[in-house]
């Protein structure tokens, strides 16, 4: 069945690889961004062309998670264009990189506004019109870093997926009852196939961050020994893959959770576990009818 589906952060990475392999499967897709006329014009008209050599319909629009009116604006358009909006994709985020201690916490609000506030403001958005169809599907987009093991460094950013995949688990609670499923996909480290790192953010206290020298070159270190744990075939790919298969099962039958780790960090171990004791204290407190199915095993 085809799906009208709001991608956040689309511009790039998972994003943009999910939207695409979305609109290949025949669904109806808004890769949004922030500043499609200025700063991210190529990336939209890069789309564009895309889509009309694909012949696949797959649409840029502006949505900047930074601001509620622009999350409200763009729901508002796709709802006046197809007159419904199915499932809504939690990607937006920005990775940063330095020793905790150098960043301020004017900085990680920062963070936090990115991956955490701006989630809620697309759900703010989003959440009257899937409650007025009782109908539709969260997908939010995690981090093994919330449950596994994590490199030294990525504090913040850790700190703020940890929150959301918290939010995302309290919210399918309180949606399940107007027929909101919710998903989480949980990638593991990718070193290959994205621009995560590359633009990753560094503390502005260069001061404070040089206190930290004799850390130097670690960061090299955990990323070579993680290309290294990383099989050749292992590919960013796969996590738009699993997407497109959870979208595609029927409206019941999608997974609570779904990992793709090729690396193996341990997240899968602790979210079986972690979720075998959600769904059991869930039954003794009397709201099991809002469960979802198990973690949905994926490598």
């Amino acid at each position: 069945m085809k799906s009208v589906v709001l991608v956040t952060g689309a511009g790039s990475g998972i994003g943009k690889l999910t939207a695409e392999s979305l609109a290949e499967a025949g669904h109806i897709v808004y890769a949004t961004m922030r500043d499609v006329d200025g700063r991210n014009k190529q990336r939209a008209d890069e789309i564009r062309a895309w889509t009309k050599a694909k012949n696949v319909d797959l649409r840029p629009l502006e949505l900047d998670v930074l601001s509620q009116e622009s999350a409200d604006a763009a729901v508002d358009t796709i709802v006046k264009e197809q007159g419904r909006l199915d499932i809504v994709m939690q990607n937006a985020g920005h990775l940063v990189i330095g020793p905790t201690e150098a960043f301020t916490p004017e900085e990680i609000v920062k963070v936090f506004d990115t991956n955490l506030l701006g989630a809620q403001r697309v759900n703010r958005a989003a959440l009257p019109q899937l409650r007025e169809q009782e109908s539709g599907l969260m997908l939010w987009i995690s981090s093994t870093t919330t449950k596994g093991g994590f490199p030294p460094f990525m504090g913040p950013y850790a700190a703020a997926k940890a929150a959301m995949d918290s939010l995302a688990i309290t919210l399918s609670y309180e949606i399940a009852r107007f027929g909101i499923e919710t998903s989480i996909v949980v990638p593991g480290a990718f070193t290959r196939g994205t621009a995560h790192f590359p633009t990753a953010g560094k503390p502005a206290d260069e001061g404070r961050a040089a206190a930290y020298d004799r850390y130097d070159g670690i960061m090299d270190q955990v990323g070579e020994r993680l290309s290294a744990l990383t099989p050749e075939d292992a590919n960013p790919k796969a996590v738009a893959d699993e997407i497109v298969r959870i979208v595609g099962l029927p409206a019941g039958s999608r997974p609570a959770r779904s990992i793709i780790d090729f690396v193996g960090d341990g997240a899968k171990e602790v979210i079986e576990l972690a979720e075998e004791v959600r769904i059991d204290f869930a039954r003794r407190i009397g709201i099991a009818d809002l469960l979802q199915a198990k973690v949905m095993r994926k490598a």
